[in-house]
């Protein structure tokens, strides 16, 4: 279990991964990608070897091993392939919307090494503990946080190894006291590494989004996200295009600064859903830095028009699944 003392500074679970590295040496490699050892070795890795993995030699699928969250109603991935294309941005702003239409909302800020959800949300202080040793998420804007910014100093790097990343985010989804919740939106980091695959595996996930820029090298790694939830069975929701076009806020002009319709274009060659174009809004920036996202104020109805649409879809969507 999480607990504030453990994390600070990182140097409890940075010693603990030691236990569990993928280095192919100790006797404790219960999560190791060596492929060595005893039957039980290597039960959660993906190499192939021992009867505990998930391929092959007629062992478990480990997506069979997915449980829902207890409360939970819908989860809903937000994944990028690359950095800094606005992901957080938006799962902030996605969650505020959904809040804003009466939904119980939870957000997870699965990206430990740069968790910005206690900026952009304008809340940082340590949760507390329940009596049976749950963390009580933050709250902030109806909705309920949970980041590891909340447990470890702002300036604190997560040097940690993959399995105690895993131990980490199956934590933050199992031993957070969540309740009754109508979506949980997950902040993935950029890529498709151990965190991703570490949500798929434990939780099913019911919408999968996808966040890119107009730029080509955007549009890749985007692919590649895509690939990742084809992969692994997820349901993908759609990709949005951030960034998508300028308007100068003197002459109102129009700029395509990284180009313009990139993802509209890679939605429709791979069939998935284009959920819109957000553009850029220097308010978008500067209202994240001091914790006070776009969708709290009433401006810039260019941008609210986005998000709402994408919010009532994602609703309706979920409507349909329960009446099913």
């Amino acid at each position: 279990m999480i607990d504030g003392n453990e994390m600070d500074g990182n140097k409890d679970y940075y010693e603990e991964g030691a236990d569990s590295c993928g280095c192919g040496g100790g006797e404790e490699e219960d999560s190791c990608g060596c492929g060595s050892g005893g039957e039980d070795e290597g039960s959660s890795c993906g190499c192939g070897g021992g009867e505990g993995h998930g391929h092959g030699h007629g062992s478990k699928n480990p997506f069979d091993e997915q449980t829902p969250i207890s409360g939970v109603k819908s989860i809903i991935a937000v994944a990028s392939g690359k950095g800094g294309v606005g992901k957080s941005t938006f799962s902030v702003n996605l969650a505020i919307t959904l809040a804003n239409q009466g939904k119980k909302v939870g957000l997870l800020d699965a990206d430990l090494y740069g968790p910005s959800v206690p900026t952009m949300m304008g809340i940082n202080k340590r949760p507390d503990l329940t009596s049976n040793n749950k963390i009580v998420p933050l709250e902030k804007f109806g909705i309920k946080l949970m980041s590891l910014g909340f447990l470890i100093p702002e300036d604190a790097p997560a040097i940690w190894r993959g399995p105690v990343v895993m131990q980490v985010i199956t934590q933050f989804l199992k031993d957070v006291e969540w309740g009754e919740i109508d979506f949980l939106v997950v902040d993935l980091p950029p890529g498709t590494g151990d965190i991703q695959l570490t949500l798929v595996q434990t939780v099913p996930i019911n919408f999968a989004i996808v966040v890119s820029t107009p730029q080509d090298i955007s549009l890749i790694d985007a692919k590649k996200a895509l690939a990742m939830f084809d992969k692994v069975n997820v349901p993908v929701f759609g990709i949005v295009e951030n960034m998508s076009y300028f308007i100068c806020p003197h002459c109102d002009k129009r700029s395509d600064i990284f180009k313009h319709g990139g993802a509209k274009t890679a939605a429709e060659k791979l069939g998935v859903n284009f959920l819109g174009e957000i553009p850029i809004v220097e308010d978008i920036c500067e209202l994240s830095d001091k914790g006070e996202p776009i969708m709290t104020k009433d401006i810039h109805p260019e941008v609210k028009s986005v998000f709402n649409k994408i919010s009532d879809s994602l609703i309706l969507r979920s409507e349909q699944k329960v009446g099913a």
